[in-house]
């Protein structure tokens, strides 16, 4: 089954600052800024939410299909989605913009000043859901403001199930427009921090919106995920990583195991864990596409962990 993965393609401009901020920046002289920081260490990753998210459901054995807007500096992407064999054939690349992409810089402390540029994201409403073709599952993911809203209600009025994931694009929209998302998607997945401000922005509590007729799943980051359904809720654990070094991407893989869960009609519990034990695989590596695996590594890992086999 393709799945329609409607999100950012972007590229992560990470930098390393061998000092700290607080000794280049004078509390006082706030209103003056003007530092400038030397980084002799500098990396570029792949990323962006239908990246990673394709990048992972591609691993798994699906069939993701990015639809997404790029830039002239796109070229370097399109040659990595060639390797990986995803498709390109509704990533449009718009002219005279860049592809979206963040600037991170961290410092010896882990903090970061990070600037984005979204670029050609601005313009994800000229692709067009119902251009696509034998869909039967769709994301909404962090994308332009306009395309996400668009991309909804095209899902919505084709009649095909899709998940709402507004990730970092959640503040853009008032209440009314976030309940609009809801009640036009089948599945929401938001993490904690983001189910707060949900129901602050639409003045609802959770229970209120969490129904029957809705999947509503929450990360909870090292606390695991919470996935309401059916008036029921399931309580999903952590998966232990082999180490921790970068969450970059990882609430990308767990969607990526929920999407393939829904596809192959496993049970919640089954599709929870899957999202879990992807979003520990890809923690222990830096950037969000840089970590591998293969089906059945996945599936002795879920058996190690969770004692049945899922793929």
């Amino acid at each position: 089954m393709r799945t329609l993965i409607c999100g950012s393609i972007a590229y992560d401009n990470i930098m390393v600052f061998e000092d700290r901020f607080k000794n280049h920046i004078l509390p006082e002289k706030i209103h003056v800024l003007n530092v400038a920081f030397l980084v002799p260490e500098m990396r570029r990753n792949f990323g962006g939410c239908a990246g990673n998210i394709a990048y992972n459901l591609k691993m798994l054995g699906g069939d993701p299909v990015m639809m997404a807007t790029v830039g002239d500096d796109y070229a370097s992407y399109a040659t990595r989605f060639e390797q990986l064999n995803l498709s390109q054939e509704y990533i449009y690349q718009v002219p005279d913009t860049y592809t979206a992409q963040a600037f991170i810089t961290t410092d010896l402390d882990d903090n970061q000043i990070t600037a984005f540029h979204p670029g050609a994201m601005n313009f994800s409403h000229l692709n067009s859901v119902k251009d696509s073709r034998e869909i039967r599952l769709g994301i909404v993911a962090p994308d332009g403001r306009d395309g996400m809203m668009q991309h909804a209600r095209e899902f919505h009025e084709m009649g095909i199930p899709f998940m709402f994931d507004p990730g970092q694009g959640l503040p853009m929209y008032d209440g009314n427009e976030l309940l609009n998302f809801i009640q036009q998607a089948n599945y929401i997945a938001v993490n904690d921090y983001e189910a707060q401000l949900l129901q602050d922005r639409t003045g609802c509590k959770l229970e209120s919106l969490v129904n029957k007729d809705k999947v509503f799943i929450i990360t909870l980051g090292a606390s695991g995920s919470v996935i309401y359904v059916g008036g029921k809720k399931i309580e999903i654990p952590c998966v232990e990583p082999s180490e921790i070094v970068d969450p970059t991407g990882c609430g990308d893989a767990y969607r990526a195991g929920l999407l393939y869960g829904i596809v192959k009609g496993l049970d919640w519990q089954a599709t929870g864990r899957l999202g879990s034990l992807l979003g520990s695989l890809k923690i222990a590596y830096r950037g969000g596409q840089n970590h591998q695996f293969t089906r059945e590594e996945v599936d002795q890992a879920y058996f190690e962990n969770f004692g049945t086999r899922v793929l």
